[in-house]
């Protein structure tokens, strides 16, 4: 096995490291060699270090001072060799734009047109256009009924979640607002524009909007299409976190509220192209998580496209002020209707999705109700954690410690301190982990890799907010654990590196299973190992029992478990792998980063 390392390359003026797996206990001589084979730095490694997250013994090799550049490069420690890499600028340059036509590709109710895609290979007919439904009815699982409601709703558009063909909004919200908090935080901070107009292979580019709200508007659209009709009144299981016989049902008022998702009547087949679906599409209940989610991003919709397309605006903020306020009249509703096709993403707590949605709505707004419900929550002032689509609380976080004018500024500073203290706290993790990552523990959950790209997002930010080099280097360590610099040895994300992801669980980029399918264009990234729930597939519970954490993961379309992609973990790597693709800021853009704090 290869020194594991980024099997991209590195920047020259970034940070290199390596990893040796070696039972020695001493440190380790190490050399870079150049193409000709001329060494060209050397050294020695850190002592070893027995990681119980990989089950291995390991070597940090640091050649972060190494100044030459070129290709060809060789890394040779303790008997082992690297395989031949690059030192050079630019190595991120296109993984943003591959990250970001994910999304493009997962697009229902539309064409994916070979121009846009990469190639005839990704090209299909629309899947799901239109994407009409009526709200589920009848009798459940547990043999509750479901009265169903007085309507259909035409929610085409809108991005297809993962490997399903299921829409959700509370997945759906946060890799949107992912997307737009990327444009925020450059437009906030003063840095480059993420996919200016025409930069990104899209339908809409040329049309003077930046690609990266042209391709958040197709969900933007999708969301807003799934609220509740004014004067709907339905019944719905009020209080019930969990799904059980006998449950009781209560008429609400529920116009404004949000259905949590239009997903299919039983689970299709792998493969099943989306065009190819023949199953009945159904909307959920509505949901209060579902209804916040739509605050929020309707909200941050509302002030970007101010001054883009005032129309759209002004319907972005009407849907998330009514929105919000049938949250707040129907506070416990919850996704619970036990029918098979779709993911469930049930939450037991609503109270992080109203901070996030208030937070949205004051920075929006400054109206001071908004800033009254914000102050009162207990996460106004809580510890910062990494993001996931359960807990919502660090998005209005990093809203508000972006939004320039709405809080005062010593609790704008006192945000961004708490944004940094999590920072320091990841990167305290980073020095108990072999594989220098900032995380430490042994539990590996369903999307390790995204957990590792929504921490690296607030390490960026403290870097924005501080300008100190350790952040950006913990960012760095992410991007390279994701690239290769892993105990298997694997590139997580399709198309880069020597032996990338190649069979995600997908419908349609299935090519293991159906020659005539596409293998998964690039830029897609794996969920990554999981040690917590692998008897979910049978791939995974042929491994529970025989894995290290970071081991238990298998480049299979079957195990949905381990290689599952979604739309929420892609966000996270085009926001990291962006803010990677800018220039390194100067000393003096740094200390200006500093003065805006």
């Amino acid at each position: 096995m290869p020194i594991r390392m980024s099997q991209i390359g590195f920047l020259p003026g970034g940070p290199k490291r390596a990893i040796l797996p070696d039972p020695a206990p001493a440190p380790i001589p190490w050399r870079l060699l150049d193409r000709a084979g001329a060494p060209v730095a050397s050294g020695m490694s850190g002592p070893a270090i027995d990681d119980a997250a990989s089950g291995e013994t390991v070597h940090v090799i640091d050649f972060s001072t190494a100044s030459a550049t070129g290709d060809g490069f060789v890394l040779e420690a303790g008997g082992a060799r690297s395989r031949p890499f690059a030192i050079a600028p630019n190595l991120f340059g296109r993984l943003p734009f591959d990250a970001l036509n994910i999304f493009y590709q997962s697009r229902a109710s539309t064409p994916i047109e070979a121009r846009y895609a990469g190639g005839d290979a990704w090209a299909r007919p629309a899947g799901h256009a239109p994407d009409r439904a009526a709200c589920i009815s009848g009798r459940d699982a547990d043999g509750n009924v479901w009265g169903g409601c007085p309507y259909t709703l035409d929610a085409s558009r809108g991005w297809y979640d993962a490997g399903d063909h299921g829409k959700y909004l509370v997945n759906g919200g946060i890799a949107v607002w992912t997307l737009l908090n990327l444009w925020e935080r450059a437009h906030s901070l003063g840095r480059p524009a993420p996919f200016p107009d025409g930069s990104a292979r899209l339908p809409e580019a040329g049309n003077g909007v930046d690609d990266l709200l042209d391709e958040a508007r197709w969900e933007v659209e999708f969301m807003l299409a799934m609220q509740v009709p004014a004067g709907t009144h339905l019944r719905l299981p009020v209080g019930e976190t969990r799904s059980r016989p006998g449950l009781r049902f209560t008429e609400i008022d529920a116009s404004g509220m949000a259905h949590h998702k239009i997903a299919d009547a039983r689970w299709t087949a792998l493969p099943t192209p989306p065009q190819d679906d023949r199953e009945t599409r159904l909307l959920y209940p509505p949901s209060t998580g579902a209804t916040l989610n739509l605050a929020a991003v309707a909200a941050q919709c509302a002030r970007i496209w101010r001054t883009i397309d005032a129309a759209f605006s002004a319907r972005c903020l009407d849907a998330a002020r009514r929105a919000y306020a049938a949250a707040k009249r129907n506070p416990e509703i919850h996704s619970i209707a036990a029918f098979t096709g779709s993911g469930g993403y049930g939450d037991d707590d609503f109270s992080d999705e109203f901070f996030w949605a208030a937070a949205e709505l004051y920075a929006t707004t400054g109206e001071p109700s908004y800033g009254e419900d914000l102050r009162a929550s207990r996460w106004f002032a809580a510890p910062i954690a990494e993001p996931e689509w359960r807990h919502t609380a660090t998005l209005g976080a990093m809203t508000l410690a972006l939004a320039p004018d709405r809080l005062p500024p010593p609790d704008r500073a006192a945000l961004r301190g708490r944004i940094v203290a999590a920072a320091d706290r990841f990167l305290g993790e980073e020095q108990q982990s072999g594989y220098r990552i900032p995380f430490a523990g042994t539990d590996y959950v369903w999307g390790s890799n995204a957990v590792l790209l929504n921490r690296a997002m607030l390490m960026a930010l403290a870097d924005d907010f501080t300008g100190e080099a350790r952040y950006r280097a913990g960012v760095f360590d992410v991007m390279d654990y994701l690239l290769g610099r892993n105990p298997l040895d694997r590139s997580f994300i399709s198309g880069y590196g020597a032996r990338p992801m190649a069979n995600p669980h997908h419908r349609f980029w299935a090519h293991s299973l159906d020659p005539r399918l596409p293998p998964p264009p690039p830029g897609l990234v794996s969920g990554g190992p999981n040690s917590v729930s692998l008897r979910a597939d049978a791939v995974g519970a042929a491994l529970a029992g025989h894995c290290a954490p970071q081991m238990c993961w298998r480049d299979d379309i079957r195990a949905f478990s381990m290689n599952e992609v979604a739309i929420n973990w892609n966000a996270p790597l085009v926001w990291v792998s962006t803010w990677l693709a800018e220039p390194p800021p100067t000393p003096l853009a740094s200390r200006a980063r500093q003065r805006i704090r």
